[in-house]
């Protein structure tokens, strides 16, 4: 597995529109898109080859709520960049990591997502993201 690199910093948010008022208009980080996932939107703002993803939930299925009612608006995950997800779950799933989901998922921009279990990784939550060419 080659990680290319840190591809974000999920940070959850209650309301949208404030937290752009600090990222965007305080600290003057561009919004390159907005979308929806899983009723969940997201809002990308890039700091060089890096973004800051904000996560908002929109519907009681969204995974930020079980997030929210246990931390809050907080950091909520690190996201690494790799180029091929399937060899990544593989090579993981031999040495012994646990995935919170084995079979990759839709995740922001086109990408497809897997989740490592915090409990393999010193509790901290990654996600891997495969990233479409182009994006």
């Amino acid at each position: 597995m080659k990680i290319k690199r840190l591809e974000h910093v999920a940070i959850t948010v209650k309301d949208m529109d404030k937290a752009r008022e600090t990222w965007v208009d305080v600290l003057g980080i561009p919004q390159e898109y907005e979308e929806e996932v899983e009723e969940t939107r997201l809002a990308m703002l890039p700091v060089g080859e890096t973004y800051i993803e904000l996560l908002e939930a929109v519907g009681p299925a969204s995974p930020v709520n079980a997030w929210m009612d246990q931390a809050g608006e907080s950091l909520w995950h690190l996201c690494f960049e790799v180029d091929d997800i399937d060899c990544a779950v593989v090579e993981l799933k031999n040495k012994g990591i646990r995935l919170l989901n084995e079979t990759p998922k839709p995740g922001h921009g086109g990408s497809r997502i897997v989740f490592l279990d915090p409990s393999s990784t010193g509790n901290v939550l990654i996600e891997l993201a495969e990233i479409p060419e182009g994006h």
